[in-house]
């Protein structure tokens, strides 16, 4: 009787392309080698990313059709996660552009206007694509009023990570329809643009490689054809929904490799004091806590599947699993420098950094708290998502 050998996944290696997230894994001294410099000088990590685009990762999300590597929104996720361990600004930054390039994928796939052109010149042209998604949400700060053939838009965006290096920037602006109401409009708008200004204001705790400056819009005229949704106010509807089932899960990929970085370096430190039982504790609730946050990020990413749609029960997952994520990274970073001991508190530690990085977190829509309310008022039966 003749039997088929199961491939050894060395073979299986070979015989499939390395995925987004192992190509960023080759990359990753690259990508460390001026993590601590940047984020001494909280200046832009542009050597990281000049591998990146190297290696054609910053593409990645970019459909196949288009020359891209079609990247789904899990492969992305896993991708950034990887990036973290060796630089968690360099992963948080380039996780605005790829879930723009993930969402605008979205948009292709479904025949809306714009999608390809601005896909094309990401796989060509190598533009970078800025996001101050997670500033506005569903208040934006800025207002749009309604001209002949478009918008006259201006308003004051934050954290809008690698404002100045970006070719466009996705963004949103409230608008008083006399017959709608007050509405959200998601736009694009040319980094380049006259009227719009990168300030460089970017002075943090953490998160220093990012560079996300504030954006100055004043008085600059977007056309209706780059205006890509019209929105209620205040809530989370359908699109909106879709836009966080796909933005969150990446960034949140970012946060759990920076607690997993932390892990591994008080690992490493841990070694000589093997022993000691407190350290086997803390080392224990380490991997404890993080792997509940990686179970969260995975069914996250199961109940969004490749292709969202609209669904309160998947955004609430997505949100679940963010909040999971920010509140076990916290802890982890935390014990990482208890079991490091004073060595990590000293400026150039990878513990020291991650300890820092990981608070902002906290930042990005919804916060874990708020996402308590949001998964009470599911189980009440309440009717609409706020945030």
């Amino acid at each position: 009787m003749t039997t088929t050998a199961t491939p050894s996944p060395a073979t299986e290696s070979l015989e499939r392309p390395p995925t987004p997230a192992e190509r960023a894994a080759a990359i990753g001294p690259a990508i460390a080698e001026h993590a601590a410099r940047h984020d001494a000088e909280g200046s832009f990590v542009t050597e990281a990313y000049d591998a990146l685009r190297a290696a054609g990762l910053l593409k990645a999300a970019v459909p196949t059709e288009l020359g891209g590597d079609g990247a789904t929104i899990a492969e992305l996720t896993a991708l950034q996660r990887e990036i973290a361990h060796h630089c968690g600004a360099t992963a948080l930054a380039s996780s605005m552009h790829q879930h723009v390039v993930a969402f605008t994928a979205w948009r292709f796939h479904r025949g809306l206007p714009g999608a390809e052109a601005t896909l094309r010149r990401v796989a060509d042209e190598g533009i970078l694509l800025v996001s101050t998604g997670g500033g506005d949400y569903t208040h934006p700060r800025g207002e749009a009023v309604k001209v002949d053939g478009g918008y006259r838009v201006s308003g004051h965006k934050r954290f809008a990570s690698q404002s100045g290096h970006g070719a466009a920037m996705s963004t949103m602006f409230v608008h008083d329809d006399p017959e709608q109401g007050r509405r959200v409009l998601n736009m694009a708008v040319p980094i380049a643009a006259e009227g719009v200004t990168v300030a460089d204001n970017w002075d943090t705790l953490g998160m220093r490689g990012t560079a996300s400056n504030d954006v100055v819009v004043k008085d600059v005229f977007v056309p209706d054809e780059r205006v890509l949704a019209n929105r209620p106010y205040g809530v989370v509807d359908g699109p909106l929904q879709v836009i966080s089932q796909v933005a969150f899960p990446i960034i949140t990929g970012a946060y759990l490799g920076v607690a997993e970085a932390a892990y591994d370096a008080a690992l490493a430190a841990a070694t000589p004091k093997a022993e000691n039982l407190l350290v086997q504790r803390q080392l224990g609730r380490m991997r404890h806590r993080l792997q509940v946050a990686a179970w969260a990020l995975d069914g996250a990413l199961a109940a969004v599947g490749d292709d969202p749609t609209p669904s309160r029960e998947a955004y609430l997952a997505v949100m679940t699993a963010k909040a999971e994520v920010a509140d076990a990274g916290i802890e982890v970073c935390d014990l990482a420098m208890d079991v490091a001991g004073g060595p990590a508190f000293f400026k150039g530690s990878v513990i020291e950094r991650a300890y820092r990085d990981i608070r902002a977190v906290k930042f990005h829509p919804l916060t874990p708290e708020a996402t308590l309310v949001e998964s009470g008022r599911q189980a009440l039966g309440l009717t609409g998502l706020l945030a």
